[in-house]
């Protein structure tokens, strides 16, 4: 599968890489997800305290910054979504491989293009 390409439409500039800038976006391009991200910023918090080390915030931030990147294209939102249905809906484990590659593809692209 190749990477997918943006259709030039952007609901959001591309945020600072925080926790309040990175939940204020993700609030206004998929705000069913903020549980999810608040659920992971305490994880990471704690993570951070009990190993003495600002790794896990780094990584969380990586990461949320990776999905909002996402979530900011829509074309790109609804094609990570729709590979990631269809690969934990898959009838065989070849078509979940090949779904699952694609969002990881995904992901990737995206985190690539917020960490560089």
């Amino acid at each position: 599968m190749s990477r997918p390409v943006h259709d030039g439409i952007e609901l959001i500039p591309r945020p600072e890489q925080n926790p309040a800038a990175l939940r204020a976006a993700l609030a206004v391009v998929a705000s069913d997800r903020l549980p999810e991200m608040l659920d992971g910023q305490t994880k990471a918090m704690a993570e951070a305290i009990e190993t003495a080390s600002v790794q896990p915030l780094r990584s969380f931030v990586a990461h949320w910054s990776a999905m909002v990147e996402i979530e900011r294209h829509p074309a790109t939102a609804r094609a990570y979504h729709r590979a990631n249905y269809l690969a934990n809906h898959a009838a065989t484990l070849t078509e979940c491989r090949e779904h699952a590659t694609a969002v990881a593809e995904f992901y990737r692209a995206a985190y690539a293009a917020v960490n560089e």
